[in-house]
């Protein structure tokens, strides 16, 4: 077992052993969000009433995930009668909706708010007419006045703050200290009718399984006629599409993906050094070019060949005073030493010695010494 693997058990433990204390420690939470899925069971879901709702339409309902747009476009039908709970409609569905009522069918739309256009058109306005913690929704009739469901649980407030006239009202909320406020309306709308409630808090989980508050509901649906309801929910379509969505939904299967995930960063993160080969390290090429002019002027100052090194070191300076200057160097005579004089601004008398010595270091037949070598690379240095 090498090293490596050893830190992989270690942290995988360490992980797991974190997990399981969070399990055990924790504590349930309930979501009070107002969701109206019929799949949660959380206080503000549709569960409990997705599964009673065929005992309340007598077996005669239909669930649409189609918008009503598309689902009226594909398919005719008679009359019938429509139900909306809590979802957005766009526009076009909501003119379809009004369409079908126009031609005898019924609508019960269960919803806090809508477009201003559609409410407009089917003749009320709504908005916030309570801010209590706490209302009372009862019905208008005479017959269901023993009827009501207390709403103590984060109420929406809302209902009809304008209602045109021949509307009629079938319900309000009723508070201690304010008037009552309508919140459920019937509205003829062409051939048909169209139903209004502000308050869909009444048909989720927690005010259903309440005792006594099932009764509101059905008086409520009463009012709809005994024929094919059509329950238009939200589409499921993008949540099927989820591959997640099971493993995301199931709290087990949820902790096991999310330690795999982090199983696998880990192993990314202790794996993320790169492996290859060592390079060796290449020494560029020195330049050798100065080392071998020293070996060189060392070898001539160990043979003692003055005269050759004056001779080499006059033809340097005429070839520099020719490419540099533009001096001819055939005649070494008083027109070159005065052109020299003129280039440089050096001394005649520098320029006449260095002349000499020039034409000393040329003739194969001169007597050359250290010193004079020494003085003519002083003074041909001096010049250029």
């Amino acid at each position: 077992m090498n090293k490596t693997f050893k830190i992989y058990a270690v942290i995988f433990i360490v992980v797991m052993v974190i997990l399981a204390l969070f399990e055990v420690n924790k504590t349930e939470s309930t979501d009070w969000r107002k969701n109206f899925k019929t799949t949660q069971k959380s206080p503000f879901g549709l569960f409990v009433f997705n599964n009673e709702i065929k005992d309340l339409f007598k077996n005669k309902v239909k669930k649409i995930d189609q918008t009503p747009y598309d689902y009226y476009s594909q398919n005719k039908k008679g009359n019938h009668n429509i139900l909306v709970i809590e979802h957005e409609v766009d526009g076009e569905s909501w003119n379809k909706i009004l369409d079908q009522v126009s031609n005898g069918s019924d609508a019960m739309l269960i919803v806090s708010e809508i477009p201003k256009d559609i409410s407009d058109s089917i003749g009320y306005y709504d908005s916030q007419i309570s801010f209590e913690d706490e209302n009372v929704l009862k019905l208008t009739d005479t017959k269901y006045q023993n009827d009501f469901i207390r709403l103590d649980k984060f109420p929406s407030g809302r209902g009809f703050t304008f209602i045109k006239p021949n509307v009629e009202v079938l319900g309000k909320t009723v508070e201690k200290n304010n008037s009552d406020q309508a919140n459920f309306i019937k509205v003829k709308f062409g051939k048909g009718n169209i139903y209004v409630h502000c308050e869909p808090l009444f048909i989720t989980n927690y005010y259903l399984l309440k005792s006594g508050n099932v009764k509101y509901a059905q008086d409520v649906f009463s009012y709809l006629d005994d024929k094919e309801t059509l329950w238009f929910l939200e589409s499921n379509s993008k949540a099927s599409q989820f591959f997640l969505r099971f493993i995301l939904s199931n709290p087990a299967l949820k902790y096991a993906w999310w330690v795999l995930l982090g199983g696998l960063v880990l192993f990314i993160f202790f794996n993320a050094k790169r492996k290859q080969r060592i390079v060796p390290i290449i020494e560029p090429l020195k330049n050798t070019s100065v080392d071998f002019v020293k070996s060189i002027g060392n070898l001539y100052l160990q043979e003692g060949d003055f005269h050759d090194m004056m001779a080499k070191k006059a033809q340097y300076f005429l070839n520099k005073v020719r490419m540099d200057l533009l001096i001819d160097t055939k005649n070494l005579d008083e027109e070159f030493a005065k052109k020299l004089h003129l280039k440089t601004g050096k001394p005649m008398e520098m320029i006449n010695e260095a002349i000499g010595l020039i034409q000393k270091g040329q003739d194969p037949y001169a007597h050359v010494m250290k010193e004079d070598l020494a003085k003519m690379n002083k003074l041909l240095d001096g010049i250029i």
